[in-house]
């Protein structure tokens, strides 16, 4: 049986490398997940047996798995997997959550184990994992918070690798799919496009119906989510940019300066020469 760690116990959290958790376990490379939901980051191949199904994972992919599953990890040379483990009562705070770990991520209808690829290695070891141990060593309450949006950002990432059709055989699963698809959209065109008539129309539904979708998953209106992501460009350009307010504004989309002006001093209650 494995030896559940101390930070599990504690807060339902824990993220360990590989070679950590097998001493723990007495050397063996055998577990079971228990109640929890596990995710393994896997900087390096392995392969893993889930349920006495052998799955060959190569670096550079997330591997989510369900509560109450034995598995297996085969040998690696520098134990470069990372394990994630955490409650239901650890992450579910709001129904968005609930259904996140309840989808096809932890209980995929076709295999023990749902499999994702992340782009960049280099930045997962970083922005990721040393992240959270610099959280970790800082402050518990903001551990846990960095936890459970680490945890959502990994689920998220990998939504976008569940076949649209499998995705709409859960309850609102297809509204985190296009409020998912709003976000990738936003963040490319946020400078040209700002009314949420043209994500809509992107996305081929009605402003009214990508609202409802948003104020679902996130509680947020898409108008709000738009000039949220907004004011945080314009703040970013205002600190960190030599060029002039004018030029400022024209390499965001607004057609003057004027309306830019506005636009800041509206929604921060600061005019942006306050802010440079």
């Amino acid at each position: 049986m494995y030896k559940i760690t101390d930070q599990l116990k504690n807060i339902g959290f824990s993220i360990n490398r590989l070679d950590y958790i097998i001493t723990r376990n007495n050397n063996k490379r055998e577990f079971s997940t228990l109640d929890y939901f596990c995710i393994y980051i896997i900087l390096e191949d392995i392969q893993l047996t889930v349920e006495n199904v052998p799955y060959s994972l190569k670096k550079g992919n997330i591997a989510f798995v369900g509560p109450q599953k034995k598995i297996v990890f085969g040998e690696t040379k520098r134990s470069d997997v990372y394990s994630i483990a955490f409650s239901s009562s650890f992450y579910e705070r709001s129904t968005k959550d609930s259904l996140f770990i309840n989808s096809q991520l932890f209980y995929n209808y076709n295999s023990e184990i749902f499999i994702a690829p992340f782009i960049n290695i280099e930045q997962m070891r970083v922005i990721f994992l040393e992240r959270m141990e610099s959280f970790r060593k800082k402050d518990e309450s903001l551990y846990i918070s960095a936890a459970h949006n680490a945890i959502e950002r990994l689920m998220l990432d990998a939504f976008f690798h569940i076949p649209t059709e499998e995705i709409k055989k859960d309850i609102k699963f297809d509204y985190m799919y296009y409020v998912n698809r709003f976000k990738v959209l936003l963040q490319r065109d946020y400078k040209k496009a700002k009314k949420v008539a043209y994500y809509a129309g992107e996305l081929n539904i009605s402003s009214r119906k990508l609202t409802e979708m948003t104020e679902y998953v996130l509680g947020k209106t898409a108008k709000h989510i738009i000039i949220e992501k907004l004011i945080t460009e314009c703040k970013k350009a205002l600190a960190f940019s030599n060029a002039t307010i004018s030029e400022i504004s024209y390499e965001l989309g607004f057609s003057n300066e004027g309306n830019f002006t506005n636009f800041i001093k509206k929604h921060t209650g600061k005019n942006p020469s306050e802010m440079k």
